[in-house]
């Protein structure tokens, strides 16, 4: 069982996670509408990394949808990722090799979905 040190930086990152994704959509889907479009618009504003931090630089409402669907997306590994760090302080070898199998399957998630050109 983890001890308190362990769960409130875990549930920090939660919190802050989804605080900080839900304020960058919201001020992302602001922006648009004043622009005069929209995030449902079709066609739907496609994901392009290189063009993030320009479209952040230049204050577009895109930019700042696309990094709060980032942050969003990112907060569960991140939330794995502190629970790994946790445990391993705590020297439980057992949730290591837990969070450890877990980020694995999001990795590998992730590099399968790229290869087929799904997701982000």
């Amino acid at each position: 069982m983890t001890t308190p040190a362990v769960r409130r930086p875990v549930g920090a990152v939660l919190a802050i996670g989804t605080g900080l994704g839900v304020a960058l959509l919201a001020l992302g889907v602001v922006q648009m509408v004043a622009a005069g479009t929209g995030p449902l618009d079709r066609p739907f504003p496609p994901f392009e990394p290189d063009r993030l931090v320009p479209d952040l630089l230049a204050l577009r409402g895109r930019g700042f949808l696309s990094l709060g669907l980032l942050v969003v997306i990112l907060t569960p590994a991140s939330r794995v990722l502190a629970s790994l760090i946790g445990f391993a302080l705590e020297r439980d070898r057992r949730m290591v090799a837990v969070a450890l199998a877990i980020l694995a399957v999001i990795g590998l998630s992730a590099l399968l979905g790229a290869s087929l050109g799904v997701g982000v």
